[in-house]
């Protein structure tokens, strides 16, 4: 008994230090998800904004340009995951590697090569444990992005999408990542991001007619300089919708390990104390039969 005993007061101090821990991790990810929701707050409206000028630019303006032109014969499609650079968040990460393996049987199946993007060791960890290639990876920062790193981003999908397909070039660029519903959802979201779709910027109510513009010096040279800005916009909005929803996910799964921890240490607690009595009942058994016994000898 007093063996048993001891086995179960050393699970029960193992499982409040795993309280402790989990129940930290909780606090600090229930201290950041407001201002993550913040960011995504102020995020939005703007990203938003920006893909409905360039689509009202791109549907008014009559002509041709890279950035919404559907290219004859794709072959080959850009895919950017964005996962989380730390665990403990549930299904986050799984969720996005999940969509994205999605994404990929869709493409392939359309007869198209698929490259990847990787934002998150998760990402990165996943690709290398299975030996799959990857064009570039970027990690640290996750759960707090960074405007600069939206830009470097940006900067490279733009280069590989307006690169010549015989220098490497891709035909479709496609996002895929978590999107911050509320504290308890969060949706695995796959956005094609290049070629632009009309669609994407008319978000508004029907009633609500698109804005003409005048140009200068001329439609190309305003998409040139707006194609940057755009993709730098819903990186940066994806990003931020990253985080919050990783916050999201690890504050509901450390509460949830939290609460498992409280019933182990519940459990064991009362196995313990039922040893203990099992133990004291036994001393006093052994007692009163060795008194009884010289009694008797007498």
């Amino acid at each position: 008994m007093g063996a048993q005993l001891r086995v179960y007061r050393q699970r029960i101090r193992s499982a409040q230090t795993t309280k402790k821990i989990t129940r930290a991790m909780e606090l600090i990810s229930a201290s950041r998800i407001q201002k993550a929701q913040q960011r995504v707050a102020a995020s939005t409206p703007y990203s938003r904004a920006v893909t409905r000028a360039v689509s009202a630019v791109a549907t008014y303006s009559n002509v041709s340009h890279v950035l919404t032109t559907e290219r004859e014969n794709p072959k080959r499609a850009a895919v950017v995951i964005f996962a989380s650079d730390r665990g403990l968040a549930g299904a986050f990460s799984a969720s996005v590697l999940k969509e994205s393996e999605e994404l990929t049987t869709l493409l392939r199946s359309q007869g198209k090569e698929v490259v990847y993007y990787l934002v998150g060791r998760k990402a990165v960890g996943y690709f290398s444990f299975r030996k799959r290639a990857s064009l570039r990876s970027w990690v640290g920062g996750t759960d707090q992005p960074e405007f600069a790193t939206a830009q470097e981003i940006g900067e490279e999908l733009v280069d590989v999408f307006t690169r010549d397909e015989a220098q490497g070039g891709v035909d479709e660029i496609h996002i895929v990542y978590n999107r911050f519903v509320s504290m308890v959802t969060q949706t695995p979201e796959v956005v094609r991001l290049l070629p632009l779709e009309i669609v994407e910027g008319l978000e508004a109510p029907s009633a609500e007619v698109l804005p003409l513009y005048e140009f200068e010096p001329e439609v190309d040279a305003v998409l040139d300089a707006l194609l940057p800005v755009y993709i730098e916009s819903r990186i940066y909005n994806a990003m931020l919708q990253s985080a919050a929803s990783e916050h999201a996910a690890r504050q509901r799964a450390m509460k949830s390990a939290s609460d498992n921890a409280d019933t182990l240490i519940r459990d064991y607690t009362r196995l313990a104390n039922n040893a203990r009595q099992s133990e004291i009942t036994q001393q006093i058994s052994e007692i009163v039969g060795g008194a009884d016994a010289l009694v008797s000898a007498k």
